[in-house]
């Protein structure tokens, strides 16, 4: 069955208004940033109310039935109502490989918020000219503090024209931008539908339960699930199906087959990523965290295999020995299965929230659907193809993880343009998440505590920081309505906090100046 078209410009006419004065509001900080002289009243066409970018400081309550992220709650509410399943894990989710009656199904991912780009109805039209895009950020990006290598791109998405370039082919070290040529790949081989599915088999005739790892690091064993595949639930259906079987002692083991390779991640043992495995729970943290940096366990496979049987022990199941490491085979019945959230939603949430667990899960997964090895190098290698495929220009760039954690990645600024211009294309609707994901200035994810005295609203930008490292790359809406995309790289950086607060300024006179 055929998705309706959502038209979502339809809410965007009853709301521009707002939009339009809460950017009159945030407009005389961007004025006072950078001593312009107050502009026009900004206009904001169809597609940019919808596309969710142009939120300014008081349009996320005030203009509708905008969640946190820009994402429209209607249009997510209509997306779920469908009657779609999708995905397939891999096929072991599937029908054909026995997923227990009731298990979790793929699911179409939240409703687009973006209307096509230079479409008919809501489109965003291409700006009158003002200042050269180079008056305005040659001054900025000749700031010492971005350090003696840096470039940068600018394109108008309604055009694909370049407004601004320097440096736009020298591979740099992209750092966590890195993510966002991830959640390209992985969207395009896999679908925004796809879901993770972690499932328990009982081999026939042994008495042995396997707990099998699909790659879902959102795995959580919190009590409140919050929507995400639940531990616990797995424990209480797979209690349930042993004892209508008759069955309340069992040996447990886990398998991890899925990936392949070393679990450790080049940069060695950092709070910033748990080992690579197909199977952990809550990304192996050892606080209530979240996000961000955090210890993690050294076993993550191991420890949320403990973790699952303690829960079938609250169930009345024993377990006859600690469990370790097996390989499920194919005689293996499906007892239960619980499923993440779509790859929509995982792909936004790696980019809101910068999550190197995601993004190295999701590289594998990208390398398992391509038919290449599920290791560091088969992940880098299948979303480098993956790219190829979609015509995009790999001259210099090299991809060695999925997170941007290895310093040993290298990007163009060109590059990630052209991915954010392709995430925009109207013909490509299932990479709309690579947008809706970015982080909003001064409201969500890592831009959260930035663009506070100016352009809060109106940037949405994927960050990425290593020593020596400030990259930041997105999309604006700029003063006339129109969408760039954008990307600044920075190399030899000596002061973190200065170069970022140049690579702010910087995206945020994009938003004040109508550049052309």
């Amino acid at each position: 069955m055929v998705v309706p078209e959502l038209r979502p410009w339809r809410a965007a006419d009853a709301v521009r208004p707002r939009l339009a004065r809460a950017a009159r509001a945030v407009e005389p900080r961007v004025a006072r940033l950078f001593r312009i002289t107050r502009p026009k009243t900004w206009q904001y066409t169809a597609g940019a109310a919808t596309a969710g970018l142009a939120l300014a400081a008081g349009v996320v309550t005030a203009a509708g039935p905008w969640d946190s992220t820009g994402q429209r709650t209607a249009e997510r509410d209509r997306a779920v109502a469908q009657e779609h399943t999708g995905g397939a894990d891999h096929g072991r989710g599937s029908a054909d490989s026995g997923t227990a009656p009731g298990a979790p199904l793929p699911a179409p991912s939240a409703g687009s918020v973006l209307t096509g780009l230079g479409g008919a109805s809501g489109a965003v039209k291409a700006a009158p000219s003002g200042r050269k895009a180079a008056d305005v950020l040659d001054p900025l990006l000749k700031d010492p503090a971005l350090g003696t290598r840096h470039a940068a791109s600018v394109v108008d998405l309604a055009t694909g024209k370049r407004l601004y370039g320097t440096g736009v082919g020298v591979p740099l070290v992209p750092a966590s931008t890195t993510k966002i040529a991830t959640a390209v790949a992985a969207l395009t081989a896999l679908g925004p539908d796809h879901r993770l599915t972690t499932r328990t088999v009982l081999e026939p005739g042994t008495g042995r339960l396997v707990l099998v790892g699909g790659g879902d690091p959102t795995l959580t064993a919190r009590k409140d699930a919050g929507g995400l595949a639940s531990l616990r639930t797995l424990a209480d259906e797979t209690a349930e199906a042993l004892r209508k079987r008759g069955t309340h002692r069992v040996t447990l083991s886990y398998d991890t087959t899925l990936y392949a390779g070393s679990e450790m991640h080049p940069i060695g043992v950092n709070d910033n990523l748990a080992a690579v495995t197909a199977l952990m729970a809550d990304e192996a943290r050892t606080d209530d965290s979240r996000s961000g940096p955090a210890p993690r366990v050294a076993d993550p496979a191991g420890e949320a295999a403990r973790t699952f049987a303690a829960f079938l022990r609250e169930n009345g199941v024993e377990t006859t020995s600690p469990p370790g490491p097996s390989k499920a085979t194919k005689r293996a019945d499906t007892l239960a299965a619980v499923s993440s959230p779509p790859l929509s939603a995982l792909v936004e949430r790696m980019l809101t929230d910068s999550d190197n667990d995601l993004a190295e899960a999701l590289a594998r997964h990208t390398a398992v659907a391509t038919g290449k090895p599920a290791d560091f190098d088969g992940a880098s290698a299948a979303v480098a193809a993956r790219l190829k495929q979609l015509g995009l220009h790999l001259q210099g760039v090299e991809f060695h993880d999925g997170s941007g954690l290895d310093r040993a990645d290298r990007l163009t600024a060109d590059l990630l343009t052209d991915l954010l211009a392709t995430a925009a294309d109207p013909a490509r609707p299932e990479l709309r998440p690579v947008l809706t994901g970015l982080p909003v200035a001064g409201f969500t994810g890592t831009l959260t505590s930035r663009y506070t005295d100016g352009a809060a609203g109106l940037v949405r930008a994927k960050t990425g920081t290593l020593t020596g490292v400030n990259t930041l790359a997105g999309t604006v809406v700029d003063r006339n309505g129109r969408i760039l995309a954008f990307a600044f790289l920075a190399s030899d950086t000596t002061d973190p906090h200065a170069a970022q607060s140049v690579l702010d300024r910087a995206a945020t006179s994009l938003a004040s100046c109508g550049c052309r």
